[in-house]
């Protein structure tokens, strides 16, 4: 299986097929590390792992730091040992270092998400845990990080790419940027850190944006608050540049305003704001359902029919975390998350939303419970109980 079938799920049935494969080309070298001559590029891994292996790269000055995400035939997709070089790397930086980058390699991908079908396929074992126990840990590390945090989020930025950027300071999309959690539709929920950020944004806006799994295109990305700042793709390098010879990091806000350009296009959900705001305020699932019902426009059809595509119990859980995370901090909705996915790991709809999009391709999940009125309140409140003590996420 091609990696980018591994992925599926992040882009939704109806558009993987409009997604170019990756080529041999879009593994090219990285500009930034090229052009500072006083950077030392070496890829973190064991002395024993071969140059294939270099999934994550580092350029390193006296006083800069870069991370380069290097599986571009992936889409740039996370696995564990990736997730634990990348941490390594963030706490060795935030000691010495002034600023520190984070970017894909190629053009294509910032970082797609994770590979959710050896997850399942693994069921609850240590090392599934480990990896949402870790990749959370650096979703934390990454909101509290003492120095400047850039991420450069060229192309795709979904599932754990959103984990390793919307958290950080300083956020800069390009006319490349596609953005999404799109995790209902295979039976998870939006993690990483997503019952924080989502109910943060405008109005209902992350509400509709978890449950429906809708894509952020370009600019749309930076008009919704997801990114900090906007940036032609083609002047990328010439930033990365800039960042890199930063004399000082009190410098990088200006400097970052000075690649700044105001998108052309104006924000493509905002003649449905409204709509958004009406309808997605309720008080439960059912009644954001109701009120698209009652709406009855071209819009609320096309958002209720994306919905009854979407696990119920997802659905239903996706809309406590953010209700409750929209009250609690960044390390607390972490903790409330890694409690999820434990649940989820051990029974739930996401190895049924895994099989349906990525093993068997028939595109038609079989969810259990298979509407929202049969997930009862007790079901719901079950994947939020607390685990035991040792197996709690401590940050």
């Amino acid at each position: 299986m091609h990696p980018i079938q591994r992925l599926v799920y992040t882009f939704g049935h109806r558009t993987i097929n409009h997604l170019p494969l990756l080529s041999a080309a879009a593994n090219a070298k990285t500009t930034a590390a090229t052009t500072i001559t006083a950077q030392m590029a070496y890829p973190i891994r064991n002395s024993s792992s071969s140059s294939s292996s270099s999934s994550v790269l580092a350029t390193e000055s006296s006083s800069k730091g870069m991370i380069i995400i290097n599986r571009p035939k992936a889409l740039n997709a996370l696995n564990l040992e990736m997730v634990r070089k990348i941490y390594k790397h963030l706490k060795k930086c935030e000691k010495n270092k002034s600023l520190m980058i984070i970017k894909g390699t190629g053009d294509k991908a910032f970082c797609a998400g994770g590979d959710v079908r050896a997850l399942v396929e693994a069921g609850p074992t240590d090392e599934s845990k480990s990896f949402f126990r870790e990749e959370y840990t650096t979703n934390a590390l990454i909101g509290n990080y003492k120095i400047p945090y850039i991420a450069i989020i060229d192309g795709i930025t979904m599932g754990g790419g959103v984990g390793l950027s919307v958290h950080g300071k300083y956020r800069v999309a390009t006319d490349r940027t596609l953005f999404a959690m799109p995790e209902t539709a295979i039976g998870l929920f939006p993690d990483v850190g997503g019952s924080y950020f989502l109910p943060r944004l405008q109005g209902k806006l992350g509400l509709f944006l978890g449950l429906t799994g809708h894509r952020l295109r370009g600019s749309d990305v930076y008009h919704a608050g997801i990114a900090t700042h906007y940036c032609d793709s083609s002047k990328i390098p010439d930033l990365e540049t800039a960042l890199l010879n930063c004399p000082d990091a009190d410098d990088v806000p200006e400097l970052l305003q000075k690649f700044h350009c105001l998108p052309e296009k104006p924000f493509s959900l905002q003649p449905f704001l409204d709509q958004i705001n009406k309808n997605f305020t309720a008080d439960s699932v059912e009644g954001i359902i109701e009120n698209l019902k009652s709406d009855g426009s071209d819009w609320a059809k096309k958002t209720l029919e994306t919905l009854c595509k979407m696990s119920p119990t997802s659905m239903k859980i996706t809309y406590r975390q953010l209700e409750l995370g929209s009250q609690q901090s960044l390390p607390q909705c972490l903790i409330m998350e890694y409690r999820l996915a434990v649940r989820h790991l051990e029974r739930s709809d996401f190895k049924e939303g895994v099989r349906a999009l990525l093993i068997d391709k028939d595109q038609q999940p079989k969810w259990q419970p298979s509407s929202l009125a049969e997930v009862s309140e007790e079901h719901v409140q079950w994947f939020f109980r607390k685990l035991p003590d040792t197996e709690e996420l401590k940050l």
